[in-house]
């Protein structure tokens, strides 16, 4: 009985209702917001050539010091301006891994860094290298935050950015990477890609970041490899709008470049850049 008071109810209203409605009239239609096109300085904002012979320029770089493995369980001394490890001679900057005893490590190596002294948000950035080859080597040209303001942790949380890595056990597989709290290889979120380049342990080539608050791109000889969009959810997944720096060194094992052991028949290993350029993103 209630049933049927509430289905003649339903009825009864709608009949008693003479109101017609109105068609629905679309609005104007609108034009989509195109993404906005990003440009870069037609010159560098800061460029070094390595012509200088000698230890690396310090008014542009810093040393990070020791052999504490660095995070990853590597095997290598990071030395302090030492030209055995990190010199510049013909325009040609070298990072070069040695098999010796330094601070309680069995190899020396440099990583150079312009923390403090070259710190940017957003740009392009184009290093142009020849990557070593040899089993248990990992030389990198990448970035981290210059600050830590996200987070509780500075990594992953203020993020890095990987322009080139290189695993010697994995040969002419070149790697570029994002981590953020989001995406990082610890819980096996990270965005990464590869690409492969045969004479990467032969010839220069031009490793390219461009780094806009759109999104992060990489190249390798202008080709493009790897795209990351800010997705617009927050620093968990875009760090990428406070300052950072550029970091380059040659690591030794780790728990990546060390997967398959070290061969020590490759030391003097050595990781040689020509340049490191930084173009300005335009307004």
């Amino acid at each position: 009985m209630i049933k049927t008071i509430a289905l003649l109810g339903v009825g009864f209203l709608g009949c008693a209702s003479k109101e017609v409605s109105s068609p629905f009239l679309p609005t104007e239609p609108t034009t989509p917001i195109a993404p906005k096109v990003y440009t870069f300085t037609k010159d560098p904002i800061w460029s070094d050539e390595f012509e200088t012979p000698g230890l690396p320029n310090e008014k542009f770089w810093s040393y990070d010091v020791g052999g504490s493995g660095w995070g990853n369980n590597e095997l290598q001394y990071y030395t302090k301006a030492d030209l055995d490890n990190a010199h510049i001679e013909n325009g040609l900057l070298t990072i070069e891994a040695r098999k010796e005893s330094m601070g309680a490590m069995n190899y020396s190596s440099a990583r150079i860094v312009t923390k403090g002294k070259q710190d940017f948000l957003y740009g392009k950035v184009e290093v142009r290298a020849k990557i070593p080859a040899g089993r248990g080597n990992w030389p990198a040209i990448w970035m981290l935050a210059s600050q830590s303001d996200y987070g509780s942790t500075y990594w992953p949380d203020n993020g890095e950015i990987d322009i080139l890595e290189h695993v010697g056990y994995d040969p002419a597989v070149m790697h570029f990477s994002v981590h953020t709290k989001a995406f990082n290889h610890v819980i096996g979120t990270q965005k990464t890609a590869t690409t492969r380049i045969d004479d990467f342990d032969t010839a220069f080539h031009v490793y390219t970041l461009e780094w806009t608050p759109q999104s992060i791109k990489s190249y390798i000889d202008d080709k493009l490899y790897f795209t990351f969009e800010n997705t617009g959810r927050g620093w968990e997944e875009w760090p990428f709008d406070k300052k950072q720096h550029i970091l380059l060194n040659l690591a030794i094992g780790g728990n990546w470049g060390g997967q398959k052991g070290v061969d020590d028949t490759i030391f003097p290993n050595k990781f040689l850049i020509d340049y490191v350029r930084v173009y300005g993103l335009n307004p």
